[in-house]
């Protein structure tokens, strides 16, 4: 089934103390979010692709794009102070007669095209799906730097992106979350607070979204990985 991406890239990444916004950090001669982009590039059912940038960056986006010929970016548009608010900006250019929207971090450039067709698949049945993996680590709820409880994880799961939607489902969602003030984790928790179900769809412990220096080696083992399986 085709489906449209939207991809936030408005965040300067302080987390990462590079410099630059993470998105423009090179793994292996290549910035991150050509990392990101090439999946949905290449992928057959990948209808278009919108970018949402900080508006100082707008210009450098739109070199990219031309730069490394990324032919299903259709709009680069201006994002807004939270990046709640800068889906929402990439939302409103999604053709209205469009089924799905996928919502993806710029910064995690590891999702394979196997993950995304099933999370599609998922979401054209139920309106909206995401990808996560079960927590592994035990996770302990912390208060004044002690130990109040030790959380059950066995329903515990790390959510990831992307997140999948029915375009009336998580367009609506986002405009009454913005009329009402509200500021949500993620889009999914937007699409539940209005009373819609989210499937989860198994994801993939190595799609990591790159918030600190760390994760910039574990990623580049990863590319490295992939490399030598394609070798």
């Amino acid at each position: 089934m085709n489906y449209w991406t939207v991809i936030p890239a408005a965040g300067q990444g302080k987390r990462m103390n590079a410099g630059v916004a993470k998105q423009w950090i090179e793994l292996l001669g290549r910035p991150v979010l050509a990392h990101t982009l090439d999946v949905f590039e290449d992928d057959p059912d990948c209808t278009g692709i919108i970018l949402v940038g900080s508006k100082q960056e707008l210009k450098q986006m739109q070199d990219f794009v031309q730069t490394f010929q990324y032919t299903k970016v259709r709009h680069i548009v201006s994002g807004g102070s939270e990046r709640q608010q800068s889906v929402y900006e990439g939302i409103k250019r999604v053709p209205k007669d469009s089924g799905l929207v996928l919502i993806h971090d710029a910064a995690r450039p590891f999702i394979t095209k196997h993950h995304i067709n099933e999370l599609v698949e998922k979401a054209a049945e139920t309106g909206s799906a995401v990808l996560a993996v079960p927590v592994k680590d035990t996770v302990k709820r912390v208060v004044n730097d002690q130990v109040e409880e030790t959380i059950d994880r066995s329903s515990l799961w790390a959510v990831q992106t992307p997140q999948a939607f029915r375009l009336s489902i998580v367009k609506e969602a986002h405009r009454k979350a913005e009329d009402e003030g509200w500021l949500g984790t993620d889009d999914a928790s937007l699409v539940e607070r209005f009373g819609h179900i989210v499937a989860i769809v198994m994801g993939d412990y190595h799609n990591i979204k790159l918030t600190t220096a760390d994760d910039l080696l574990y990623g580049k083992a990863i590319l490295l990985d992939r490399q030598g399986e394609k070798a």
